[in-house]
């Protein structure tokens, strides 16, 4: 029989202006993986940062075990950043903290336990290396070893913030390999994250937020997608209604030999008004087509034209001159100026129509034409003056998106425009992308998510080995065949596959 692990009761949190959390109550047994879902600012961080200490409730309590003489829990977090020294070995973040001596018998030591804590995982890899040399799966690996590292007890609970942000594919697998182990040795897991295909298939149950609130807390088996949808956003989410393309529309980008980077060669034409999807593997040439177009990596050969014109390699700003507008897939890194205000992002790739003469910025004209777009795109908060880095994913990449839309593109590139935003958000970024192709953009979509190349574009091309080879539309253009496309499999291949797929779940 399990045991109960954590009893949540009542729990409110107020800031000034907003109740964060309201009569939450929830419970945690052993062996269970528990997944919380909801949209940014439903309440998930907070709930997270109450359960750690961080914060403290004005009402409501937080219990660890069953009381009396059992032995109470600890409670381990694993935060999305995972708190890992790069500069460190394996050895060296494991042992952080310890009281345990630096002799060179006793590194020994370290180091096989280290090896032995990685195995038991079933993965292997050199623990001395720094950890910003192994790959994301090895890193968050890492992170959950040391987190169980120790542990006086197996029931003990895991709590994993968005484990999977910059995980993929096989590396996902892995990961819930590990989850999985842990439970099943009598832990209780909490398990954040936006992507909804992982929630039902790694938890147990699933407990939904929204505004602060429960609204659902249901066995995963009773979930599926359109379900969870509705739970975290309060109503459903269909696939965007597109308008056919009538007549001949006009061409706006071509591409004819392109390469560079992962990309051997790329043939392709986009038209006003469509949305043109790129699916593929990783290192399929996906990843690299997008910023090969606009010149934000290195054109090694090839011709890209706009309207007819010709357009220099690797110059950006003769894209941004051509009206292309590129949104990366970092937006931390490449998208924004976290650091800036909203108003700051939002006007900075085109300050010209706001300077009066002597080239003096209208400071009110800006402020006018930001409030219209935060408007635009549904901004929360909605304020000009607050620092990009202060807001929630999805609210960042709305303003990312709407700092290219005000400057009216003729094309739009899109590199996994919704890469780590809650369902809501993601819903608002369609639509933005659906108004744009409206008004006549031509839009290139690049991602790895299948069912969001199926729901938001005409047409799809799909890359492998750095090359298009095929393109899919209309009635062909479905999750299946898009992935035999991109493995290279026929039809009989791709039953084996998944097949296998489902036998190794039913093992898992």
């Amino acid at each position: 029989m399990s045991t109960r692990l954590l009893q949540v009761t009542g729990l409110r949190k107020d800031f000034p202006g907003l109740r964060a959390l309201d009569d939450v109550s929830f419970e945690l047994r052993s062996g269970e993986v528990l997944a919380i879902v909801g949209q940014n600012g439903s309440g998930k961080s907070t709930l997270v940062k109450v359960l750690a200490g961080v914060y403290r409730a004005e009402a409501g309590q937080v219990a660890l075990g069953e009381g009396g003489d059992s032995a109470v829990p600890e409670m381990h977090f694993i935060h999305q950043t995972r708190a890992l020294i790069p500069e460190l070995s394996t050895v060296e973040n494991l042992s952080l903290g310890s009281s345990r001596s630096r002799l060179r018998l006793a590194r020994r030591r370290e180091r096989r336990h280290a090896e032995q804590m990685i195995g038991s995982f079933g993965l292997s890899f050199d623990v001395t290396r720094p950890i910003r040399e192994l790959s994301p799966a090895e890193r968050t690996v890492v992170a959950v070893v040391r987190a169980l590292d120790g542990w006086s007890s197996p029931e003990n609970i895991l709590v994993l913030d968005e484990p999977t942000a910059e995980l993929h594919g096989e590396e996902v697998g892995k990961l819930f390999h590990v989850v999985r182990q842990v439970a099943a040795a009598g832990a209780g897991v909490i398990f954040i994250s936006h992507r909804l295909d992982e929630v039902i298939d790694l938890s147990d149950r699933v407990l939904a937020l929204r505004d602060g609130r429960v609204v659902g807390d249901v066995p995963s088996h009773e979930c599926d997608h359109d379900r969870l949808i509705q739970l975290i956003v309060g109503r459903s989410i269909g696939s965007i209604e597109r308008t056919a393309l009538a007549g001949e529309r006009e061409l706006v980008l071509a591409a004819e030999g392109l390469g560079g980077d992962t990309v051997a060669r790329a043939d392709l034409r986009l038209h006003a008004g469509e949305i043109v999807g790129v699916s593929g593997l990783l290192g399929s040439g996906r990843e690299s087509l997008a910023g090969l177009l606009f010149g934000a990596r290195r054109r090694e050969r090839g011709e890209v034209t706009v309207l007819g014109s010709p357009l220099a390699a690797g110059d950006p700003a003769a894209a941004v001159a051509a009206q292309l507008a590129y949104v990366p897939p970092d937006r931390h890194a490449d998208g924004a100026v976290m650091e800036m205000s909203v108003r700051e992002n939002l006007t900075l790739p085109g300050l010209g129509p706001l300077r009066r003469a002597l080239g003096r910025l209208d400071r009110r004209a800006e402020l006018g034409e930001v409030r219209q777009w935060i408007d635009s795109v549904g901004l929360r908060p909605p304020e000009p003056g607050r620092r990009l880095e202060l807001f929630s994913g999805g609210n960042q990449q709305k303003v990312v998106i709407a700092k290219w839309l005000r400057l009216r593109p003729r094309a739009l590139l899109l590199d996994e425009p919704t890469q780590g935003v809650d369902v809501g958000a993601k819903l608002s970024i369609y639509e933005l992308i659906e108004n744009a192709a409206r008004e006549g953009a031509a839009v290139l979509v690049t991602s790895a998510d299948a069912k969001e190349l199926v729901e938001v574009c005409d047409r799809v091309l799909v890359m492998r080995d750095g090359e298009i080879v095929a393109e899919l539309a209309g009635g062909a253009l479905e999750e299946e065949r898009l992935l035999r496309e991109e493995l290279g499999l026929d039809a009989q291949q791709a039953v084996h596959v998944f097949d296998e797929a489902e036998e190794e779940e039913i093992r898992a």
